[in-house]
């Protein structure tokens, strides 16, 4: 996977009259120079071999991102933007998390997204409405801005050959341009190819409501290991679904369409059933641990569903873990700690996901019943390089310690970061350095090797 991040502030050529630097110091996200060489690079890499690189780009404008700024200053615009960012973050780690990819700020509310992988056209164009509808979700908890929705425009290209990264600048600004002008439309292709908007998600929500019923969901686990020794101490369930025209549908799109359906329960509960049924096999003390959607605990009834298929699966709710993450807590929190409660009092633990993703909302640490808190890759990226990001490290590490929670550190791709979160105090880690999400079969071989 391409780290987005650079922590070198080098200065490039402007490009498209976007502001230049290897790094935003806002959102942590690549920076126009970052992006221009990482283009640079694929581009260059493959025509070396006599290939064109297979890259694809989009780019993202927020409307009405001035009048945030205006109307409730600076300090709002700012917490907006790092929300955003941290969408694009998880949308690109979650669907390409076999290739090359690379997420750049551009200045002001203008982001990049691009991808170094073969991809077809109606595939970039599916990931380009996707992602602007993670996009226009609601932003919470705004200093005095109470909750703001943006709506973006995108602009989609795969560069030809001879399209270097000043030429790709320059017609997605253009096309951007273009899209702002057609306000029926918020995806538009660089060359002018338009698609109509929804039609291809409704034939995805509907390809997705069968592949639920002919059990086509895949699911891989991603392991975790002691920080201690270096054992695997269990793994976390990652829902996959191939799509047959759009290729690899991660996580968080699936619920996103399955939402958009109001089939979130159906598939939450089948994504339950699978994991609980494959990690019974597991040898003994290994742990599962499966993410919570808003819409489980919207449900009064999940407490109660879950533990019903945590029993009927003859798997140990003690060695169960449920990861949740901010945005699924925003509302009804009182009610969401109560039955969060009644799931813990079974034995099932509760671990606080994304940890350190945007502006953390410390209450959460307070109301919930929590056993441990996963630390969002954002929160490592840095640490070996910089200062103030171990700084923050340690601070996170030193009040978890003081709350008795155990620390799982997420994203962790060099040796140096595992062993730098090793000394500071976390309990385990999750990432790519132990291995990329496998099978079933390959992380039973892996754990009895």
């Amino acid at each position: 996977m391409a780290n987005a991040l650079q922590p070198a502030p080098t200065v490039f050529p402007n490009a498209a009259g976007f502001e230049v630097s290897m790094r935003d110091d806002l959102t942590g996200l690549a920076g126009v120079a970052t992006a221009r060489a990482r283009l640079s690079e694929w581009q260059s890499a493959a025509g070396a071999k006599g290939k064109t690189a297979p890259v694809h780009a989009m780019l993202i404008g927020l409307g009405r991102f001035d009048t945030v700024n205006l109307a409730y200053g600076e300090a709002a615009g700012d917490r907006a933007l790092v929300a955003i960012a941290q969408r694009i973050l998880h949308f690109a780690e979650d669907e390409f998390e076999e290739s090359e990819w690379l997420a750049a700020r551009l200045g002001g509310g203008k982001f990049l997204l691009a991808a170094h992988e073969a991809c077809n056209r109606e595939r970039w164009q599916w990931l380009g409405e996707a992602l602007a509808d993670a996009i226009a979700h609601p932003i919470a908890d705004l200093d005095g801005a109470g909750t703001l929705r943006l709506w973006p425009r995108i602009a989609l290209m795969r560069p030809a050959p001879g399209e270097g990264p000043s030429m790709i600048f320059d017609r997605l600004a253009e096309t951007l341009e273009q899209a702002r002008g057609q306000h029926s439309r918020r995806v538009l292709w660089a060359d002018g190819g338009l698609t109509v908007p929804g039609r291809r998600s409704a034939l995805v929500e509907a390809d997705l409501l069968a592949a639920i019923d002919r059990d086509e969901i895949d699911l891989l686990f991603q392991p975790q290991v002691s920080l201690k020794d270096n054992t695997v101490i269990g793994a976390e369930a990652l829902a996959r679904w191939q799509h047959p025209e759009l290729g690899r549908i991660g996580a968080s799109q699936l619920f996103a369409i399955a939402e958009r359906t109001d089939h979130v329960a159906q598939l939450s509960r089948h994504i339950a059933k699978t994991a609980l049924e494959s990690a019974v096999l597991w040898p003994e003390g290994l742990r599962l641990s499966i993410n919570v959607t808003p819409a489980d605990l919207a449900a009064p009834s999940f407490a109660d569903e879950l533990l019903s298929i945590v029993e009927v699966s003859g798997f140990d709710a003690n060695r169960l873990t449920l990861e949740i993450t901010e945005h699924v807590l925003l509302d009804e929190l009182e009610r969401s700690a109560a039955m969060l409660h009644s799931l813990q009092d079974a034995g099932v633990r509760i671990a606080l996901d994304d940890f350190g993703a945007g502006f953390c909302n410390f209450n959460y640490l307070k109301i919930l019943p929590l056993d441990a808190i996963k630390l969002d890759r954002s929160m490592v990226d840095g640490i070996t390089e910089d200062e103030r990001d171990l700084a923050v490290l340690r601070g996170i590490l030193a009040m978890a310690k003081a709350l008795g929670l155990s620390v799982i550190a997420e994203g962790i791709e060099t040796e140096a970061q595992r062993a730098l979160v090793a000394v500071e105090g976390a309990d385990y880690y999750q990432g790519f350095l132990c291995a990329t999400p496998m099978g079933q079969k390959e992380f039973l071989q892996s754990v009895n090797n």
